[in-house]
């Protein structure tokens, strides 16, 4: 190349301006926009926000019909689909245990479509302000009901202003949080729940067992009052003391306890009974320590035949 009346550009040519990293109003401006976006659109299906509307741990909002098409078994030739829809969940959602329905209040000029409500006028039952992309809003958990973040920080009390439900501070979910602080807790709370076997609707994790606390009643105890006794005769009492002591300690139902110790009794007497087989049928192979006894088999090695008396040949 060259010659020719051409020219090489060179890299300042080509590049007009220099990187740099966008400004805090440009930054602003792609975060509304985000913002816009996820307040009105269902991420899941790419189809406009319609009640009912659920949220996950994280505080994004789904439309409810779209996560139970995504938790349903996938055939072949929708993995794809059900992989992005993982990606976008974050793994957030294994089950609808994993979300709360949010429970918006509709402005009275809301255009009401076969029913459903679309999304985008959402207004604070308490100001009247409108919810959305510029204004921070909460729900509570468990029971869904949707605040400005102002109402809930200046009002005391840990109860729903609306059904009157107790609920925790670590249970005041922000929804599409942007806030560092928010997300960090957001997570920390994911955490502690799962120790404690909860989703985050607070409902109990699938698998998980349910300790009972000390002084905690019993199943059969209601209304404070035990279930009465059932008297046992002295024969009964001596049967459950023998059989209790083979129980394992591990074992609280009185059925089951019962049953594993008729079961490892009969074990054991077959142990037993295969034991003293065993020892008579060794006893056989070898002969008495008996001086007293006769017999004409002294041992398995001389079996089959007699030794002649002494003389006769």
């Amino acid at each position: 190349m060259g010659n020719d009346g051409g020219s090489i550009p060179t890299r300042r040519e080509l590049v007009k301006e220099a990187t740099r990293d966008p400004t805090t109003t440009e930054l602003k401006a792609s975060q509304h926009e985000q913002q816009e976006y996820y307040w009105s659109t269902d991420p899941l299906s790419n189809k406009p926000l319609a009640q009912p509307i659920v949220s996950d741990l994280l505080g994004q909002l789904y439309n409810k019909d779209s996560v139970i098409e995504f938790l349903l078994p996938s055939e072949e030739e929708n993995v794809v689909k059900k992989t992005e829809a993982e990606r976008i969940t974050r793994g957030s959602i294994r089950s609808l245990r994993d979300v709360v329905q949010v429970k918006f209040e509709v402005s009275p000029d809301e255009d009401v479509k076969n029913g459903l409500s679309t999304a985008g006028k959402f207004i604070c039952p308490i100001t009247k302000k409108t919810l959305g992309p510029g204004s921070k809003t909460v729900y509570l958990v468990p029971c869904g009901h949707a605040f400005s973040a102002s109402v809930i920080k200046e009002i005391a009390g840990e109860k729903c202003l609306q059904c009157n439900e107790p609920y925790a501070p670590n249970d005041i979910i922000p929804i599409l949080p942007t806030d560092p602080t928010d997300i960090a807790r957001l997570s920390l709370r994911v955490q502690t729940l799962r120790e404690r076997g909860l989703t985050h609707a607070l409902k109990k994790l699938p698998g998980s067992r349910k300790r009972k606390k000390n002084g905690e009643k019993s199943g059969n105890e209601t209304n404070g009052e035990s279930a009465p006794q059932v008297q046992k005769g002295p024969k009964q009492q001596a049967l459950e003391s023998e059989s209790s002591k083979n129980v394992p300690s591990g074992i609280k139902n009185a059925s089951t306890a019962s049953l594993t110790a008729k079961v490892l009794e009969e074990q054991e007497i077959l142990n037993k009974r295969r034991k003293t087989d065993a020892n008579a049928n060794l006893k056989g192979l070898f002969s008495s320590k008996d001086p007293k006894a006769t017999s004409k088999n002294t041992d398995f090695m001389n079996r089959g035949y007699t030794i002649p008396a002494q003389g006769k040949r």
